[in-house]
């Protein structure tokens, strides 16, 4: 019986273990794709082999992107991540995060935003090594704006 209980407490701590890494390489992709937005003026392409689904701060519906990423690119951006909370579903094969960005941007062929504020969630699936992302929500806090770009259809 000892046996079996220390086999159950090892079993549970390495499940935790391997959560709070999965949360933190998830934070980390967050950040990163923010860093190469601003660096790069376009969005690294982090999502899914499978594509992902998204509904952008702009309004309207819900839009398909395809494996090979979101197209636009920008004038000028600058927009940073804040607190950023990552709930693992699966440890290893799913996750959720929950955040703020905030900042500017001037995306090519529409208009400014002075003051971009936006919660998101978003869903993440881990393809081989990396964390991948399958859905995004995008909305508008009260006093900040979404995009100024229209979906796609």
């Amino acid at each position: 019986m000892k046996k079996l209980i220390q086999i159950i407490a090892v079993i549970a701590i390495a499940s935790s273990l391997s959560m709070a890494g999965d949360a933190e390489d998830v934070k980390q992709r967050i950040i990163d794709s923010f860093e190469h937005l601003n660096k790069m003026k376009k969005s690294l392409n982090d999502y899914s082999k499978n594509g992902a689904l998204e509904f952008w701060s702009s309004g309207g519906l819900l839009n398909t992107i395809d494996p090979s990423g979101r197209p636009e690119t920008y004038d000028a951006v600058n927009i940073t991540p804040k607190h950023i909370e990552v709930v693992v579903l699966a440890p290893g094969k799913a996750a959720v995060a929950m955040y703020y960005s905030e900042g500017y941007m001037k995306p090519k062929g529409a208009e400014a935003v002075g003051h971009y504020l936006t919660r998101v969630s978003q869903s993440f699936v881990k393809e081989g090594k990396e964390w991948k992302t399958r859905t995004s929500h995008w909305s508008p806090v009260m006093g900040g704006s979404g995009t100024s770009q229209t979906g796609k259809e």
